[in-house]
């Protein structure tokens, strides 16, 4: 079976939003690999001695334990434009490490910078983040997520963001489509405008 991602964001050599990735961790363990016993990753992960102050990416390779984790410097991604991209049988229920379906639909970006996969006509996620559509008052994100995100996870349980439908058709009702992951908050302001989203 394939194993699993955990990407985490450190910053000042502390883990940001650990509860969220504790519990995705323990959720993808118990549906795959049937473990109930829950393990902290703060406390199965050191942080190393030299990391210094500043913003690093903790990602961690694992199964039914944790196999490998890795900690390297982080710089903020530019994505100014998404090429919409069609695929109704897509399925990204965990964070595999396994993307290769992902990264053949990447590849069809043409001269966009990511893009947005749409599966039977509703929006999903880009190739690597989780959207959040803004229409000049509210922050929305679809209900058809491929991943179920810690950021997006954090955002709903905060309100800050709201989960509903939204279909390729509702796009042109938005202004901005905004990117969040575990290493991109809203706050980072990694967006999209509506229409450098080609179609």
């Amino acid at each position: 079976m394939c194993r699993l991602i955990e990407s985490i964001k450190v910053i000042d050599r502390k883990f940001e939003n650990i509860s969220f990735h504790n519990q995705r961790c323990n959720e993808a363990r118990d549906a795959l690999w049937n473990c109930k016993n829950k393990i902290d990753i703060s406390r199965e992960v050191a942080l190393p001695d030299d990391l210094n102050d500043g913003l690093y990416k903790c990602r961690i390779l694992y199964s039914s334990q944790i196999e490998k984790a890795e900690f390297m410097p982080y710089q903020l991604p530019n994505i100014h434009s998404l090429q919409v991209i069609y695929d109704d049988t897509i399925e990204y229920p965990y964070k595999y490490e396994d993307r290769r379906r992902i990264d053949e639909l990447f590849a069809k970006r043409k001269r966009c910078d990511d893009i947005l996969i749409i599966k039977n006509g509703c929006l999903t996620d880009t190739s690597f983040c989780n959207i959040v559509l803004y229409d000049s008052k509210n922050y929305f994100t679809p209900d058809t997520p491929l991943l179920n995100g810690t950021r997006r996870r954090r955002l709903l349980s905060q309100k800050k963001i709201f989960e509903k439908k939204i279909t390729l058709h509702d796009l042109m009702s938005f202004q901005k489509i905004f990117l969040v992951n575990a290493m991109i908050g809203l706050e980072d302001n990694i967006c999209v405008d509506i229409e450098n989203v080609n179609k």
